[in-house]
């Protein structure tokens, strides 16, 4: 797959198709439309292109919004970089941008700098300044200018019965098996492993502590999980606390994860883990011996938990 940080530095030399979105989780729904991209690319000899932007528009249009992403963008290229694309546009999301008419949008974009033959787009596609046009208003442009477009219907869109909003739902809830089976893989976090208390260490569970530069990625709600990770191409699986540790009195929330059966430096590393299932939510025990005879019956079930998969 060929990546592109702008749509001006597109190869364009092969006529595509193209979906346009942002795609937040490349979720089975998501996939669908890609499957369908790719289908119509191959069989009719032309480049298979998503359209998607960044950062996302409702970052740059609404400066106060809180909205918090399934996927960084590293991640969202990760996850697409399977599904047999050709080529990805992350095309800067700005004002400057979002105030192209729909014409402009259009001519600029489509035609002249993705070459595009034909369209594949949900039919509650808006498009154009205040996103005021529509799948009708892009046919009637494509007919003039020697485009198709085809439309993703309500039904088909239904039948997956799956949103990015679904699944933000989900992770907040707690519910991380939902979210998995919404997404197709397994919700993940990455980011760098950074020094934190040690308070793991002196528990006998010594913790890698997750630094997150994207302040934008969703965390899934406190408690603790049950995770894997591939590090240096060997498997390791884990627990995971995802809170403020009460029972020590902490106060800023910290992503915590003990490796099972594996001894090794992470400081610095950067690693991705992958969250498998919510074991209960984070507590203020009574104690520091209640708290590390509660970490180890979340180890025993973790484990019995992972064998079982085995």
């Amino acid at each position: 797959m060929k990546r592109y940080t702008d749509a001006k530095t597109y190869d364009n030399q092969i006529q595509s198709v193209v979906t346009i979105g942002t795609f937040d989780g490349v979720h089975i729904g998501h996939k669908k439309i890609v499957e369908r991209l790719v289908e119509a690319a191959r069989r009719n000899n032309l480049e298979s292109v998503i359209l998607t932007f960044f950062p996302h528009p409702r970052m740059v249009l609404q400066k106060d919004t809180s909205i918090k992403l399934i996927n960084t963008i590293e991640e969202r290229i990760q996850i697409l970089e399977k599904t047999g694309l050709d080529s990805l546009i992350i095309h800067p999301f700005t004002k400057e941008f979002s105030r192209l008419s729909a014409g402009e949008y259009v001519e600029d974009m489509l035609i002249g700098k993705l070459n595009v033959r034909h369209v594949i787009i949900g039919y509650d596609h808006r498009f154009g300044r205040n996103r005021n046009s529509n799948i009708v208003d892009l046919a009637s442009y494509g007919m003039k200018n020697h485009f198709t477009v085809e439309e993703i219907s309500k039904q088909d869109i239904d039948d997956v019965a799956v949103s990015s909003t679904k699944i933000r739902k989900a992770l907040l809830d707690g519910e991380i098996e939902k979210a998995n089976a919404y997404l197709g893989y397994n919700f993940m976090l990455t980011g760098k492993v950074v020094k934190g208390k040690e308070l793991g260490r002196k528990l006998n569970y010594p913790t890698a502590n997750l630094f997150i530069e994207e302040e934008y990625k969703l965390i899934p709600k406190k408690g603790v999980y049950i995770v894997k990770s591939q590090i240096d191409d060997k498997t390791y699986f884990g627990m995971m606390n995802i809170g403020v540790n009460p029972t020590v009195n902490g106060t800023h929330q910290t992503i915590e994860t003990h490796f099972f059966d594996a001894s090794f430096n992470l400081y610095e590393k950067k690693i991705q883990i992958e969250i498998l299932k919510r074991i209960r939510d984070e507590k203020k025990f009574e104690s520091v011996e209640a708290l590390k005879l509660a970490m180890q019956q979340d180890e025993d079930f973790s484990r019995d938990f992972i064998n079982s998969m085995v």
